[in-house]
C-alpha cells in the first residue's frame, strides 16, 4: 500500500493514477476505482457503500451482497485471493476509510491519496507513504509556461515566477491562473498580477485557519470567478447546488435554469478555464475544493428562494426521467404518486429497456444525494415521490444499500406530511429491498406496516399489492399455508374488472406454492394459466421466464424429460434477450437438474460446476449449496461414495451460515444416504437425526413425505 499525501490541490489525483496507468499492466486481473468523497461537501463515502459497489464490478449479484461491512469485507477478500489487482482509494479522510478496503492478497497494490498523512495506515498496516510537497518554483514555472506557450507573447521570467508564488506553486491553481493568463494574450502579464495580488491580499485578510496554500487557491478561484460572464458564474455557482458527485447536461440544465443546448456552452467554457472537469460525454464533474467554492458563492449570492427553487427544478427534473424510464423498462405495477411537479426541463427519453437501466446506474449516486437534499430542504412531496419512483429501476438491478436509503428517507418525508398512502407505498418498497437482501424478519414487518395502513385506507389495489408481497416473504421462509392464502386475496382482487393485470403475477405465484408443497398437478395448471394471461395481456417478455421454468421442473419431477427440455429452451430464448445473470443461473441450474434426472451425471456434473461458479463469484452461498448437493447426488449414482461425502458436507456447510433450515435438512438427508452407503452408519444417523428435527416444523405434503423417508431410514438404516 502506497498513501501518496499532501495538501489540496497538491496534484495528489494526478500523480496516482498516472502511476496506476503506468502499473496496471503488472496487475492483470483487473484494476478497482472509487473516490471516497472524504473532503467533499456531502457526507464521505462509507466503507460498507464501496464495497457494494467494488463486489458488485468482481461480478457479485445485488442480492448476495451481504449486509453487514464485516461480511462484505470478508467476501471481497475472498474474491480477491489468487489475484493481482490494483485499487485505488482516492481522497481518503481517514483510515476508518481504508482499512475494509483492503485486499487480504499480497500480490495486490493498493494506492491511497489523502490530505492526511494517514499514520495509523503506517504503523499498523505497513503502507508506505509518499508526501507530495509544493511544486518546486522552477518546475512551477515551467508547468505556466508550457501552459501558455504559443498563445501569449513572450512575457517577464520574473512576472511568471511572481505568478507562480501567488498561486502558492500548487498544480490546481496554477493552471487556472495560466489559463486565464492565456485566455487574455492582450492583456500585460503584471496587470494579471496585480489583480490577483490585491485577491490574494483580501484573503489574507480573512485570516483562514486552513494555512496560506489553501489561502492562495481560493484567491485563485475568486480571480477567476469574478471575470467570467455573468451567465457563466451563475452557472458555476448554481452548478455548486447539485448535491451529487457529477452530472450530466440535462441536469445541468435543470439546476442553473438552462436550456441544454444553453447550458452546454457555459460548460465548455467552465472547462476552458479549468473551474470544471469533463470525465466523459456530455458529463462533468467539480474539484472538491472547487465544488465547495461554488457551493460558498451561491449561498453567498444566490437568495435562499432562488437555491430551493434551483433544488426543486433538479429533483423535479430526476423525478420525471425516472417515471420515463419506468415506462421504458415496462416495470409492472408502477406507482401512484399523485400531482408531481412541472419538470422546466425536458426529461430523459429512453428507447429501449437497456438505455433506462444504463441511465440508472449512471445517476445512482446522484439520485441517492438528490433525495438527501430534497429532504434536508424540507422539500417533501419530491422527497417521498423520487424513492417511489426509482423503485421499479431499484427492483431491475437492486442497488440494496441506495434502495434502503431512499425508501427510509421518503418513509420520514410522506410521515411530515401526514401521507398515510405515501407510507405505505414505501414502507412496500423498503420491505421488496429487505426481501432482496435475504432480510425476511424485517421485510415482513415493512410489508405487515403497508398492509394495516391499506387497511385502514380502505384501499383495495394497495392491499392487494402488499398481501402479494408478504406472501413472497411466506414462500421464502416456507411458510406455505400463510402464502396460499396471500395469494389467493391477490388473485381474487385479480378478478375483478380493471385489475387484470395482476392475473399472472398472482397465478404463477401459487403455481411455486404448490410445487414447493408437492402439488404438482394444480401447480402445472396455474403455471399455464399464468403464461396464457401473460400472453393474452402482451406483457413483458422476462415475466414468462418464471412460469417456465416451473413447468419445466414439474415436467421432470414427472419423468417427462422431453416436454422439460421444450419449456426450459422457451425459458433460454427470453433469457437470450436480456440482461438478467440471476434468469441465466436459473436456466442453468435447471438444466443441470433436468441431467441429472435424464440419469446423464457427467453432463450434470459439468453444469452443477458452472453453476457453482457463478455462485460463488456472485457470493450466493445458497445457491452454490445447491450445485453441490446437486453435483453430489450424481456422484452418488456414479458410485463416487467419497467424493459425494465431500459435496453434501460442503452444502450442508453453507446452509448452516445463514441457517437454512429446509435447504439443510435436505442436503443432510443426501450426506446421510452417501455415508450409509459408504458403511459409516454413525455419521450417517447422526445426520438423520438433525434433518428429521429441522423438519419437524413443516408440514406441507413435500415435507411430511421427506420427514418420513427420514423416519423410516433412521429406524431401519437399510431400508
Amino acid at each position: 500500500m502506497i498513501v501518496v499525501a499532501g495538501t489540496a490541490g497538491a496534484g495528489k489525483t494526478a500523480l496516482t493514477m498516472r502511476l496506476a496507468h503506468q502499473l496496471r499492466e503488472r496487475y492483470p486481473d483487473g484494476q478497482l476505482f472509487v473516490n471516497l468523497h472524504g473532503y467533499d461537501t456531502g457526507p464521505p463515502l462509507a466503507p460498507a457503500r464501496v464495497l457494494d459497489r467494488f463486489l458488485r464490478a468482481l461480478g457479485v449479484a445485488p442480492q448476495a451482497v451481504p449486509t453487514e461491512l464485516e461480511e462484505r469485507a470478508e467476501l471481497y477478500r475472498s474474491l480477491l485471493a489468487g489475484r493481482r489487482m490494483l485499487v485505488v482509494l482516492d481522497n481518503a479522510a481517514t483510515a476508518g476509510q481504508i482499512r475494509p478496503l483492503l485486499p487480504g492478497e499480497p500480490e495486490c497494490l493498493v494506492l491511497v491519496t489523502s490530505r492526511s498523512r494517514l499514520s495509523a495506515l503506517a504503523a499498523r498496516d505497513g503502507a508506505q507513504r509518499v508526501p507530495l510537497g509544493l511544486l518546486p518554483e522552477a518546475e512551477a514555472v515551467a508547468l505556466v509556461e508550457t501552459s501558455i506557450a504559443g498563445r501569449r507573447g513572450t512575457d517577464d521570467p520574473a512576472q511568471v515566477a511572481e505568478l507562480a508564488r501567488l498561486c502558492a506553486y500548487l498544480p490546481l491553481a496554477l493552471r487556472i491562473a495560466a489559463e486565464r493568463a492565456a485566455a487574455r494574450p492582450w492583456m500585460p502579464l503584471r496587470a494579471l498580477i496585480e489583480d490577483l495580488r490585491d485577491e490574494s491580499g483580501l484573503w489574507d485578510a480573512l485570516t483562514t485557519e486552513d494555512g496560506e496554500e489553501a489561502d492562495a487557491v481560493r484567491a485563485v478561484f475568486a480571480w477567476s470567478y469574478r471575470v467570467l460572464p455573468p451567465a457563466a458564474a451563475r452557472a458555476f455557482r448554481r452548478l455548486g447546488l447539485h448535491p451529487g458527485p457529477h452530472f450530466a447536461v440535462p441536469a445541468a440544465a435543470a439546476v442553473t435554469d438552462q436550456q441544454p443546448d444553453g447550458v452546454s456552452a457555459l460548460l465548455d467554457l467552465l472547462v476552458g478555464a479549468h473551474l470544471l472537469e469533463q470525465t466523459g460525454a456530455q458529463r462533468y464533474q467539480f474539484h472538491d475544493l472547487l465544488r465547495a467554492y461554488a457551493a460558498d458563492q451561491a449561498r453567498r449570492e444566490e437568495s435562499p428562494d432562488e437555491q430551493r427553487a434551483a433544488l426543486t427544478r433538479l429533483a423535479a427534473w430526476y423525478l420525471h426521467s425516472t417515471l420515463a424510464a419506468l415506462r421504458a423498462a415496462g416495470s409492472f405495477n408502477p406507482p401512484q404518486l399523485g400531482q408531481l411537479p412541472e419538470s422546466a426541463i425536458t426529461p430523459m427519453a429512453f428507447d429501449t429497456y437497456d438505455a433506462a437501466l444504463s441511465w440508472h446506474r449512471a445517476e445512482q449516486a446522484n439520485l441517492l444525494a438528490v433525495v438527501r437534499a430534497a429532504a434536508a430542504a424540507g422539500l417533501d412531496q419530491l422527497a417521498w415521490q423520487l424513492p417511489a419512483a426509482l423503485h421499479g429501476l431499484n427492483v431491475a438491478h437492486n442497488p440494496l444499500d441506495d434502495w434502503t436509503q431512499m425508501a427510509t428517507i421518503g418513509i420520514d418525508a410522506a410521515q411530515r406530511l401526514g401521507d398515510r398512502r405515501a407510507q405505505a407505498l414505501l414502507h412496500e418498497s423498503l420491505g421488496i429491498a429487505h426481501a432482496a437482501a435475504g432480510r425476511l424478519e424485517p421485510a415482513a414487518a415493512e410489508h405487515r406496516a403497508a398492509l394495516t395502513l391499506r387497511s385502514e385506507l380502505a384501499d383495495p389495489p394497495g392491499v392487494a399489492a402488499s398481501a402479494h408481497n408478504l406472501g413472497l416473504v411466506h414462500l421464502q421462509r416456507r411458510e406455505l399455508d400463510q402464502a396460499l392464502a396471500n395469494f389467493e386475496q391477490t388473485l381474487d382482487f385479480a378478478k375483478q374488472p380493471g385489475n387484470e393485470a395482476w392475473q399472472a403475477p398472482a397465478l404463477c405465484c401459487l403455481a411455486y406454492v404448490h410445487a414447493e408443497a408437492g402439488d404438482l398437478e394444480p401447480a402445472a395448471r396455474l403455471a399455464e394459466q399464468s403464461l396464457a394471461e401473460l400472453a393474452n395481456r402482451s406483457a413483458a417478455a422476462y415475466l414468462r421466464v418464471d412460469p417456465l421454468l416451473l413447468l419445466a421442473r414439474i415436467d421432470r419431477e414427472t419423468s417427462r424429460y422431453d416436454r422439460a427440455t421444450a419449456h426450459l429452451d422457451q425459458a433460454a430464448a427470453v433469457v437470450e434477450q436480456l440482461d438478467h445473470p440471476a434468469l441465466e443461473h436459473a436456466v442453468l441450474l435447471e438444466r443441470a437438474e433436468l441431467a441429472r434426472a435424464r440419469g446423464e451425471h457427467e453432463r450434470a456434473l459439468e453444469l452443477y460446476w458452472q453453476y457453482q461458479n457463478q455462485q460463488r463469484s456472485v457470493g450466493d452461498p445458497t445457491r452454490q449449496a445447491l450445485a453441490y448437493d446437486g453435483a453430489g447426488l450424481s456422484l452418488q449414482a456414479l458410485g463416487r461414495l467419497e467424493e459425494a461425502i465431500e459435496f453434501h458436507l460442503a452444502a450442508t456447510l453453507l446452509n448452516r451460515h445463514p441457517v437454512a433450515p429446509w435447504q439443510l435438512s435436505a442436503s443432510l438427508s443426501h450426506l446421510a444416504d452417501a455415508l450409509e452407503r459408504n458403511a459409516e452408519i454413525g455419521r450417517a444417523e447422526a445426520a438423520r437425526a438433525e434433518a428429521y428435527s429441522l423438519l419437524e416444523p413443516f408440514v406441507d405434503r413435500r415435507a411430511t413425505a421427506l420427514r418420513e423417508h427420514v423416519r423410516r431410514l433412521r429406524q431401519s438404516p437399510t431400508a
